[in-house]
């Protein structure tokens, strides 16, 4: 009987000192991934339409610069993604991971969806995302790194009054699997993570004690990190994530 030896890829991940970039990292679900990323030892570069929204987030995640830095961008344009990862390469000297995550959400029926906010919309959650992934390329190629893009359940499941919403997160997923295939054979690895119900300041929402049984952003950040950690063997590219105890 012959021997069939099994070669295995063995874990090589160490996520100190990699570098994220994060969009929409000043809150929500931007800022936990942030946090859970600079608690296992990263660098990360956070960004907001705001530039003093993203320097007020950067001072509360840490006050070492050598650690987090802020940058103004809207990723709905591609010349200020460009900008933005050329100063998170310049401050942190590589670019191991890009975070995709910055939304809008405008919800109305299609009789009353005015063309400036399917815009605003489509802009900003499928257009920005194509900007920043394109902005960010040569860098991961170098690092061989990762994308993961913030999509959510509403890119699977559709309802009434997100004809604009549900357009862009789906056509986010479909975005981030074919990407997937475009991207492996440059070593680099990219999931997309679809959040069902999470406490954050989305849509103008104010989390509180009311929203405890939702998923918080530190857990969608547990769920990066857990991506990044995975052998390179394997490459999990869509992860659905729900409150596991919805109240009745």
């Amino acid at each position: 009987m012959k021997n069939h030896s099994i070669k295995f890829i063995t874990m090589s991940n160490n996520l100190t000192n990699k570098v994220a970039y994060i969009t929409g990292g000043s809150k929500g679900i931007g800022y936990g991934i942030a946090k859970i990323l600079l608690d296992h030892g990263m660098k990360v570069a956070i960004t907001s339409r705001s530039g003093k929204a993203a320097q007020e987030a950067a001072s509360l995640l840490s006050k070492d610069v050598s650690k987090v830095v802020a940058i103004e961008s809207d990723v709905s344009s591609l010349a200020a993604e460009t900008k933005a990862i050329k100063a998170t390469v310049d401050h942190f000297g590589q670019l191991d991971v890009l975070i995709a995550n910055a939304g809008v959400g405008h919800f109305a029926p299609i009789d009353q969806l005015s063309p400036e906010l399917w815009k605003d919309t489509i802009d900003t959650n499928l257009t920005g995302v194509f900007n920043s992934v394109k902005a960010s390329l040569d860098a991961l190629k170098k690092s061989k790194g990762y994308i993961i893009t913030i999509a959510s359940l509403a890119g699977t499941n559709f309802f009434e009054n997100g004809a604009a919403y549900n357009a862009s997160k789906f056509g986010l997923v479909g975005f981030t699997q074919a990407i997937m295939l475009d991207l492996r054979k440059y070593g680099i690895k990219v999931s997309t993570i679809m959040p069902g119900s999470v406490s954050t300041y989305f849509n103008d929402h104010t989390p509180s004690e009311a929203d405890a049984w939702k998923i918080q952003p530190e857990d969608i950040g547990q769920v990066v990190a857990d991506l990044l950690l995975m052998n390179p063997r394997t490459l999990p590219s869509k992860i659905e994530i729900r409150p596991s105890i919805p109240p009745k």
